[in-house]
C-alpha cells in the first residue's frame, strides 16, 4: 500500500466512496435481540465509545458489512457486520430519572449475546 502525500489528502477525501463491503455472511444477531458492549482495555484503534462498554443494549438495525476500522488502521481489510444498538441512557449513565435513550452503531466483534 503506497503512503497518500499531503497535497492528495484533499482531492482523495472529495471523491467520496463508500466503505459497505459485500455482505457473504450471517448475522450474528437480529433486530431486537439484547446484548452487552463489551468492555476493552487496549491503546490501539477502537470504535467502540468508552461510555457504553458494559451496558446492556438492543440491536436496532443491522446495517450490513462494513470495512472494519480497527483492522483497516493496520492496513488489514476485513469486514464486519455493522449494528445500530439502542442503549437507554439510564443505562449508560447510571441514572434512573433518565428516559431518554442513545444510538450508537457498532462492530459485530464488540458486543456479546445477553
Amino acid at each position: 500500500m503506497s503512503i497518500l502525500r499531503a497535497d492528495k489528502v484533499w482531492p482523495t477525501l472529495r471523491k467520496g466512496g463508500s466503505a459497505r463491503m459485500v455482505d457473504k455472511g450471517k448475522a450474528r444477531f437480529k433486530v431486537g435481540d439484547s446484548i452487552v458492549a463489551k468492555q476493552f482495555n487496549h491503546s490501539g484503534h477502537i470504535r467502540l465509545p468508552e461510555y457504553v462498554q458494559g451496558c446492556q443494549g438492543i440491536i436496532a438495525a443491522d446495517h450490513g458489512m462494513f470495512i472494519f476500522p480497527d483492522r483497516h488502521a493496520e492496513r488489514v481489510k476485513e469486514a464486519q457486520r455493522l449494528y445500530s444498538v439502542r442503549f437507554e441512557a439510564a443505562e449508560v449513565w447510571n441514572d434512573l430519572s433518565r428516559r431518554d435513550a442513545v444510538y450508537v452503531d457498532l462492530f459485530e466483534s464488540y458486543m456479546n449475546a445477553r
